[in-house]
């Protein structure tokens, strides 16, 4: 997966704040709460949905969250387009065709009940900022803001938007701590979040970066669900696979302050060594 992006867009500082150099210019937007505008053009994704996948259920219709039974649509394989931006452009790179991506791992800390608690079920868990813990902790999870935007598609229907598709994306914070799981924030459940695709099959996140940790390239986790209706289990997961962030983004982040470790962390584990 190649996604462009460009590099962010400065604040008009003061005169006598030029010339101090990108790093200082970044730890000023982040300091002001700006962010950090990471635009992209549209990746195509395709996930595996293919019936002989272990991980794929058939493809359902789209449906609101109070439909008990989706409906069946017509068999086929699902791709997602994928953008990292801030804030969303009004209009995204037109899709024109789809290559298959295969299956990555959901990882260790999926929230799903595998191992702890199902976050799918709790209320609250269907939104679009995913930066705050729901249930009893309001924490907000910090670091330097993120949206995130993508399109389900139907890789067997002329690439046509995927309606009411739902998808769940999970990731790890500022500290690489990943919510439910990670000593420290084992009470939160931040970063975690579940969208339905609108009439477009497009589903919009907002967050903030991710860190680099050991042994792995920053990523997003994200799974794709037929509906609504039956996105409260992991069993009926259609696709599940991972962003893998552009590096030129991540060294820019990376630069501030509150990323200082992930810098490090990113020289360590090259996208070709990735785990």
């Amino acid at each position: 997966m190649s996604i462009r992006n460009r590099h962010p867009d400065h604040d008009n500082h003061d005169d006598d704040l030029h010339d101090r150099g990108l790093q200082f210019d970044l730890q000023t937007l982040v300091q002001r709460r700006h962010a950090l505008k990471l635009l992209s053009g549209a990746a195509m994704i395709a996930l595996v949905g293919c019936s002989n996948d272990k991980d794929s259920k058939p493809a359902a219709s789209a449906t609101s969250s109070t439909d008990a039974s989706p409906a069946a649509a017509p068999a086929g394989t699902l791709a997602a387009t994928a953008a990292v931006v801030s804030p969303i452009p009004a209009s995204a790179t037109p899709l024109s065709s789809c290559t298959l991506l295969p299956s990555e791992s959901a990882g260790p800390f999926p929230g799903y009940g595998s191992s702890g608690p199902n976050i799918l079920t709790q209320s609250g868990i269907v939104r679009s900022d995913i930066r705050s813990s729901i249930g009893t902790s309001t924490t907000v999870a910090k670091g330097v803001p993120l949206a995130l935007k993508l399109t389900i598609v139907d890789t067997k229907n002329s690439c046509k938007p995927l309606a009411g598709a739902a998808v769940y994306l999970w990731q790890c914070d500022m500290n690489g701590l990943y919510s439910m799981y990670s000593p420290g924030v084992t009470n939160e459940n931040y970063l975690r979040g579940v969208q339905a695709a609108d009439a477009n099959g497009v589903v919009t996140f907002q967050s903030v970066f991710p860190a680099a940790y050991p042994g792995r390239w920053p990523h997003i986790h994200f799974e794709v669900y037929p509906s609504l209706a039956v996105a409260s289990s992991s069993a009926n997961k259609r696709a599940t696979s991972q962003l893998a962030l552009p590096e030129d983004i991540c060294k820019i982040v990376y630069s501030t302050t509150d990323y200082s470790k992930s810098l490090a962390a990113l020289a360590q584990t090259p996208l070709a060594r990735d785990n």
